[in-house]
């Protein structure tokens, strides 16, 4: 009999969170891995930052994107064109080595009945951002949400990202980008609409070649 697999639970209520002198304490424990001594005065106040750096950085476990995307609009006047939001700066950290991931998301979708503002598809990708994440999968994540909120004719999402578990470390390659897409609706079936949003963040080249799609 095979056995179901549970994934694991994201630790969402703050009180199920170690206390922060637990935190802090391992955060002295790696300092001390390293070989330097939690105790020197250049270290004394590291594992408190180090603390309050991760409550920022994770901030998005504890928030629900979807929160974002219930107040919409349908007073735009018989619009039902392509909206685009490109070059949305996000910091991210993978989650493997929990290494920064820098890089740029771009969002498009066709609206159905309603619109979104555009602040809040900003907020949708800092939520997913800040957690450990693999960018394929916060890819995704971006997506689905935006797709399963506002239920337009079609989504599409492209994610670029500078890795620093490879360029600081490993291979050393400071010179590669990651580039992910998730196409749902219109822009998975329909070509020309997958090609006009493409076009819209300078990857045509990359639709051409169909290396994206």
């Amino acid at each position: 009999m095979k056995s179901r697999h549970h994934p694991p639970k994201r630790v969402r209520n703050a009180s199920e969170r170690p206390s922060r002198a637990t935190a802090e304490d391992a955060v002295r424990t790696l300092i001390r891995w390293a070989g330097d001594d939690p105790r020197r005065e250049g270290l004394r106040g590291t594992p408190a930052r180090v603390v309050r750096a991760y409550e920022e950085w994770f901030a998005g476990y504890f928030e629900n994107p979807r929160e974002y995307l219930k107040r919409t609009f349908e007073e735009v006047a018989g619009y039902d064109e392509m909206v685009l939001l490109r070059d949305i700066r996000f910091e991210s950290h993978c989650e493997h080595h929990i290494a920064p991931i820098i890089g740029r998301v771009h969002i498009g979708y066709l609206p159905r009945r309603r619109i979104v503002g555009i602040s809040k598809l900003v907020r949708l990708v800092d939520v997913y951002a800040k957690r450990m994440q693999v960018q394929e999968k916060m890819t995704a994540e971006i997506a689905s949400c935006l797709n399963a909120v506002l239920k337009p004719s079609g989504v599409g999402v492209v994610v670029e990202g500078a890795h620093e578990c490879m360029t600081t470390r490993g291979v050393h390659r400071p010179d590669v980008t990651m580039v992910t897409s998730q196409m749902l609706g219109v822009f998975r079936t329909n070509f020309k609409t997958r090609q006009e949003f493409l076009a819209a963040i300078k990857l045509r080249h990359s639709a051409d070649d169909g290396q994206i799609s």
